[in-house]
């Protein structure tokens, strides 16, 4: 009964006060977890130049262990989205399954490859000598606890898109509170240096990931998961691969880039490592209000392309679209005017590090307002089962165009290459993302039709 209500509120009430109830706890989600990775730099900052550079040799490995949650969560809950939107509760129940142990699986392989290859996959993701030693021991812990991360963000994914974001934001938000609390223990406190910030980064995990496995097992209305449901079969990979595939693509690729960026930074200094590592840490904050409402948009969108009620996806798609670029606008101001500033708060001490890092946050403010187009358009593809679609607009932001203009621009213009290649990168992204969505937009009215 209570998923045939839920199927009804999904499908009737309006789209636009659907979105903003659940985008709000996705919001919130996205803002706090966000909050806490800037927590790590904030408090790793006053190690050293050399202890926040390898906050972002780390970073590429957390975005591939992200890629992974988002893979299998994304994946499952389109489907899940689109079946109980057909009222079909028991496929549903066995792709939750599947979704959930086939992730912490894949997260368990990572721990044991990484930790085995620890020293050259340090090496390999841009560690210059003297980063060296402060990234094998941020990256230790980040291994151990990768399954609980990447089940983590599956388990937020299979509620949300069952329209149970309030659930997946408890777990989530329970997890980066406990971090940002650990932090200053951990590293100060008990004198465990940059160690002590990633062993709060894990136990953190392991937290969310407790939380969010009760609540899916025992909140009422939700999907459980049991083991009984895993069904590891091809077909349910396949369906996994139309909905995950963009999100692995697109987070997966973004590790690729990161590895580029730093190995292409590394050539000119730690500074400019670090200096890139804290943009990318304040941009992730910034863009994370736009998926919070992408997050929020995914599952109307697709129970209402499940129910064929295209009308709404698409009143859904506009206003997200309308609100989204808004706010986008006000924060590429906020941090154009207040750059210095936002990179000083992390490593005040270093002037090379601020004056390099405000540059690239200022050049980076100009194309921002157009990721709100470039982000949803991708978030309704792959909702909608739009693979293919998806998949290249996934991958065209930071592989068909940042990972080549790194290459190019580094050895053509030094510094400042790397620090325009990503405003650069994502303006091209537009650009291709214009017809895709007008292409999806105009196939749904047609249908409509």
């Amino acid at each position: 009964m209570e998923k045939i209500s839920r199927y009804e509120l999904m499908t009737t009430k309006p789209v636009e006060a659907l979105v903003l109830r659940l985008a709000g706890p996705s919001l919130a989600i996205m803002m706090i977890s966000a909050m806490y990775n800037m927590a790590d730099t904030y408090f790793v900052g006053s190690l050293g130049t050399s202890a926040t550079a390898s906050l972002g040799i780390a970073f590429s490995l957390m975005a591939l262990i992200q890629a992974v949650g988002f893979f299998f969560g994304q994946g499952a809950g389109s489907f899940i989205a689109r079946a109980l939107g057909a009222q079909d509760s028991e496929n549903a129940s066995r792709m939750a399954a599947t979704g959930f142990f086939s992730s912490f699986c894949a997260g368990a392989l990572i721990t044991a490859a990484g930790l085995f290859f620890l020293t050259p996959l340090c090496r390999f993701l841009g560690a210059t000598p003297t980063i060296m030693p402060y990234a094998q021991q941020y990256m230790r812990f980040i291994l151990l606890g990768a399954p609980f991360m990447t089940s983590s963000l599956t388990q937020n994914n299979l509620l949300r898109f069952q329209g149970s974001s309030f659930y997946g934001m408890a777990g989530m938000v329970s997890g980066a509170v406990l971090n940002v609390g650990l932090d200053p223990l951990f590293i100060f406190g008990l004198n465990m240096g940059v160690s002590g910030a990633s062993l709060a980064t894990m136990l953190s995990q392991i937290v969310s990931c407790a939380i969010l496995f009760f609540v899916s097992c025992r909140q009422q209305g939700n999907i459980s998961i049991r083991l009984r449901n895993f069904y590891p079969h091809w077909t349910s990979y396949r369906e996994m691969l139309r909905g995950g595939f963009p999100s692995l693509l697109r987070q997966g690729i973004a590790s690729v880039a990161t590895i580029f960026l730093n190995r292409a930074a590394g050539g000119f200094g730690d500074a400019v490592i670090a200096a890139v590592s804290i943009v990318n840490r304040v941009v992730l904050f910034a863009t994370s209000a736009l998926l919070g409402f992408g997050q929020g948009f995914q599952p109307v969108c697709g129970f209402n392309y499940g129910a064929k009620h295209y009308d709404r996806v698409k009143k859904a798609f506009w206003f997200c679209m309308k609100l989204s670029s808004s706010l986008l606008a006000v924060l590429a101001a906020l941090g154009f005017i207040f750059a210095p500033d936002i990179i000083a708060l992390f490593r005040k001490d270093d002037l090379e590090v601020i004056r390099i890092g405000t540059f690239a946050l200022r050049v980076y403010c100009f194309p921002f307002p157009l990721l709100g187009w470039v982000i949803l358009n991708n978030m309704m593809m792959q909702t909608t089962g739009k693979a293919v679609s998806a998949s290249i607009l996934a991958l065209a932001r930071q592989g068909l165009f940042l990972v080549p203009l790194v290459f190019l621009l580094d050895r053509w213009l030094g510094v400042l290459g790397i620090q325009i290649a990503m405003p650069i990168a994502d303006f091209c992204t537009f650009l291709l993302s214009v017809p895709l969505g007008l292409r999806i937009l105009r196939g749904m009215r047609e249908k409509a039709e």
